[in-house]
């Protein structure tokens, strides 16, 4: 829709105009009505000159008019026509510099490419941003089938944004009108899961009671709590019994768990004294905020959980994927590539030493005997296709733990490759997941540290649950912007 200011320009110019136009007009008529005057108002007889008045007596004698009645007129008409050459000039100048069209279309121009491709970039930022919240949303309510069901239509919707987006990073289609096209139908399918969680927010606050909420978030809160001491103890061991590498993915998620708890803490008593008091939308916006953090403080030991315990399967799983392995080049070796055998050999020593040697990462281990006996032809099941599920899913949990924890600073390129691992291939996935991960935690890095302040546990989009994203309810700390609204609707194109 065209601005009011951008449609009201045109219309005072014409308005300007038409007021120069008429101080034109009227200054001539009032000269000719000055030149005029003075024939209709003399009589014919007009008395005799005085004798010896000189030359202005003969010019009045000749004229038959006096010459002083000529000095009005001219003047009036010498000052109209130039008050008309300024306003003429001056709107030449005015045309001829201004930045603006002079006739403006009813339509807004179409964005640049770079403008849309900014556009899709952010509207699959905040639509996952918003089915993640939604999934974290539904552990605190029961029931809730419409909005579950809103929640895997949205999922669909992000993920096939997602896949149309890695084809256009890809370079498909290649002619620019396809990749505008794809481009708009990836910000078309984000708005699509928008709309089906709007859609859902009514039921999901008919299910949502800010007194059972907060009841289950304190119940969260302290099992969460009774578990952070005995996670820390997992990770010492495993990082005593495998060495410090193989425990990096996980490094500092106790500590980070523990600050979205003090969070939650202070977040919970507040809600339950304004539920006292009898401040039903401060316990509101206390016990989201409180729900974000402990899903949160979930998450990160959650993840360091499953890495002790991936760590441990992988250790037992190593021994027989190396005899595997072996047994597999020996068939292969009729029919693989020689220096790709060689290779595979060479990896194979390599991990047998460092399994006999001391302290290793087991994951890291298992994946390199993976990966060599792939590039020879061969894996495709038995122990090595276990070992691949097994390292795929290591490093797709570990990415989307870290997405989801550091959301507020991720980008779209590091969640479309982790949305890609989804559907993938082991091997695919794996290395999909790992390089996620990668540029995740380089968004992080730029971003700066997402831990500061209670802003980074309650406050936006990430802090809050879905009925405050969908309804754009503050949380605590800022505003929640809803996502499938006209607004939102309108700043995704």
């Amino acid at each position: 829709m065209t601005s009011s200011m951008i449609r009201g320009r045109p219309r005072r110019a014409t308005g300007h105009i038409g007021v120069r136009v008429g101080h034109a007009v009227l200054g001539g008529v009032t000269g000719v009505v000055w030149l005029v005057l003075p024939v209709t108002t003399s009589t014919a007889q007009d008395p005799a000159p005085v004798a010896g008045s000189g030359t202005v007596a003969a010019a009045e004698a000749a004229d038959g008019v006096p010459a002083t009645d000529y000095v009005l007129p001219l003047a009036v008409v010498a000052v109209a026509g130039a008050l008309g050459g300024y306003g003429y000039v001056r709107r030449t100048r005015r045309a001829r510099s201004r930045t603006t069209p002079g006739i403006v279309s009813p339509a807004p121009p179409a964005p640049s490419a770079v403008d849309l491709e900014r556009q899709a970039r952010s509207a699959l930022v905040l639509a996952d941003d918003c089915v993640r919240t939604g999934r974290e949303a539904l552990g605190y309510v029961d029931g809730g089938e419409g909005v579950a069901r809103a929640l895997r239509v949205a999922e669909t919707e992000l993920a096939a944004a997602f896949a149309i987006w890695r084809r256009h990073e890809e370079g498909i289609p290649g002619d620019a009108v396809g990749r505008r096209q794809a481009l708009v139908g990836v910000v078309g399918r984000c708005a699509e899961a928008g709309r089906q969680l709007d859609a859902a927010a009514a039921e999901f606050d008919a299910e949502w009671d800010a007194r059972d909420a907060l009841a289950v978030a304190e119940g969260r809160f302290r099992e969460l709590a009774g578990r952070t001491g005995r996670v820390a103890g997992a990770l010492a061991e495993a990082g005593a019994r495998y060495g410090a590498a193989a425990i990096v993915p996980v490094v500092g998620y106790v500590e980070q768990a523990k600050d979205r708890l003090v969070f939650a803490t202070s977040r919970l008593n507040q809600a339950r004294q304004d539920a006292d008091s009898g401040d039903g939308a401060g316990s509101r916006r206390g016990v989201r905020a409180a729900e974000g953090a402990v899903a949160q403080a979930g998450v990160l030991l959650g993840g360091v959980t499953r890495l002790t315990r991936e760590l441990r399967t992988a250790a037992e799983l190593l021994p027989a994927a190396l005899t595997g392995a072996e047994a597999e080049l020996a068939g292969l070796r009729a029919t693989a590539a020689p220096a790709r055998l060689t290779h595979a050999d060479v990896v194979l020593a390599a991990v047998r030493q460092e399994v006999t040697g001391g302290l290793y990462d087991p994951l890291d281990a298992l994946r390199r005997v993976v990966r060599a006996v792939e590039g020879t032809g061969g894996g495709r099941s038995g122990v090595i296709a276990t070992g691949a599920e097994l390292v795929a899913r290591s490093a797709l949990g570990a990415a989307d733990d870290f997405v989801g924890t550091h959301r507020g600073a991720v980008g779209a390129q590091a969640r479309a490759l982790l949305a890609g691992a989804r559907g993938a291939a082991p091997a695919d996935a794996d290395r999909l997941a790992r390089k996620a991960r990668e540029l995740a935690e380089r968004d992080v890095r730029a971003h700066g540290n997402p831990f500061a302040g209670d802003a980074a546990h309650g406050s936006g989009v990430a802090g809050a649950v879905l009925g405050g994203v969908l309804r754009g309810e503050e949380a605590d700390g800022g505003p929640v912007v809803a996502f499938g609204g006209p607004e939102s609707r309108s700043r995704l194109g």
